[in-house]
C-alpha cells in the first residue's frame, strides 16, 4: 500500500537518526526502510510530501495500514505547536529545536521497545541493529519486500523458545539472561503489559523497574519512545550528561554531575515536555 501525506515537521534524518530506532536503515535514494510490529515500511521525501509504502506482515485492509503509519509516526500530533513552545525556554532549545526541526517521536510497540532498549546498555548501535536483525531472522515472521528480506519483531511467545544459550550465540553477551527473565515474565502474563497504558508515569516506571534489564535509564528510554508516550521523562546517559553540564551546570569535572541534578534542571526549565526537550538537545549537541 502506498500513500503521500503532506506532513510538517518531518525529516528522515531527525527521526531515523537521533537514537529512538533501531529497525531503520538508508536507501541509497536517501529514503528510509523499517520493520514495524504489522508492517515494513518504506518512507521517502519529496519536495511537497512524504510517500510511504507499507507492505504487511499479514492481512491488513489499506485503511488499517494507514492507521498504523499514523499512529507509529505520531501524524496526529502537531510538532510545530511543540516545538514553538519549547524554543521559548532559552536559546540553547531555540538552536536545538531549530536544528531537529523534524524530529518525531516513534509510538514504537511496548514489548519490542523494552527487549530493545535492554539490548542497548552499555553498547552502541551498530550492534544493537545487528542484534536485534539476529533475532528476528531466528524467531521473527520473514517477508519480501522491493526484493530484498526482513524479518518482524518476535512476539514474547515466539522469543520465549529461546534458551539462555541460544540468545547467547546472538551476541547478547551479558544480557541473554536479562532479555530470557524478562521474556518469560510476559510471555507467562505474570506481567501484563497492558495494564501500563492505564498507570501515572511514576508507577509505569517502578513496574518496568521489576523487569531485568531494565535499570531508570532504560525504563525512561521505553516511556519515552514506545507508544506508552510519556513526555515527562528525561532519560539520562553520557550524552545528556555532557550537554546538560555544559549547556546549565558548568563542573569542571562532568562526571560528578548528579542525576539528581540535572533532573532538577529539567524539571525547572522543561516541565511536562522534558523528554521532548532531551531529545531536541541530545540530537543536536551529538550531531555537532
Amino acid at each position: 500500500m502506498r500513500m503521500e501525506l503532506e506532513i510538517d515537521s518531518f525529516e528522515l534524518k531527525d527521526i531515523f537518526e537521533c537514537g529512538q530506532c533501531f529497525r531503520w536503515n538508508q536507501e541509497e535514494n536517501g529514503s528510509y526502510t523499517g520493520v514495524t510490529t504489522k508492517c515494513v515500511i518504506n518512507v521517502e521525501k519529496t519536495k511537497s510530501k512524504i510517500v510511504f509504502d507499507a507492505k504487511p506482515f499479514s492481512k491488513m485492509s489499506d485503511e488499517d495500514i494507514k492507521n498504523h503509519i499514523i499512529h507509529y509516526f505520531d501524524l496526529d500530533r502537531d510538532y510545530s505547536k511543540l516545538r514553538k513552545k519549547i524554543a521559548n525556554v532559552d536559546d540553547n532549545l531555540k538552536v536545538a529545536t531549530k536544528y531537529g526541526k523534524g524530529i518525531r517521536i516513534l509510538n514504537q510497540e511496548l514489548w519490542e521497545t523494552i527487549i530493545s532498549f535492554i539490548i542497548s546498555a552499555n553498547n552502541n548501535i551498530p550492534r544493537i541493529k545487528g542484534i536485534i536483525e539476529r533475532m528476528s531472522e531466528k524467531y521473527g515472521k520473514k517477508i519480501s519486500f522491493n526484493g530484498k528480506t526482513y524479518y518482524s519483531f518476535p512476539t514474547p511467545k515466539e522469543l520465549s523458545k529461546a534458551t539462555v544459550e541460544d540468545l547467547r550465540k546472538l551476541g547478547l553477551g551479558f544480557r541473554d539472561k536479562r532479555i530470557y527473565e524478562t521474556t518469560k515474565l510476559i510471555a507467562s502474563g505474570e506481567v501484563d503489559l497492558k495494564k501500563l497504558y492505564k498507570l501515572n508515569t511514576a508507577d509505569a516506571r517502578d513496574k518496568l523497574l521489576e523487569l531485568q534489564g531494565v535499570g531508570p535509564k532504560v525504563a525512561d528510554c521505553i516511556l519515552l519512545f514506545s507508544d506508552l508516550k510519556r513526555f515527562d521523562v528525561f532519560p539520562i546517559d553520557v550524552w545528556v550528561r555532557r550537554v546538560m553540564n555544559e549547556l546549565y551546570i558548568h563542573n569542571k569535572d562532568e562526571n560528578k554531575v548528579s542525576k539528581k541534578e540535572i533532573e532538577k534542571i529539567a524539571n525547572e526549565k522543561f516541565g511536562d515536555y522534558k523528554g521532548l526537550a532531551q531529545q531536541y538537545l541530545f540530537y543536536w549537541k551529538r550531531e555537532n
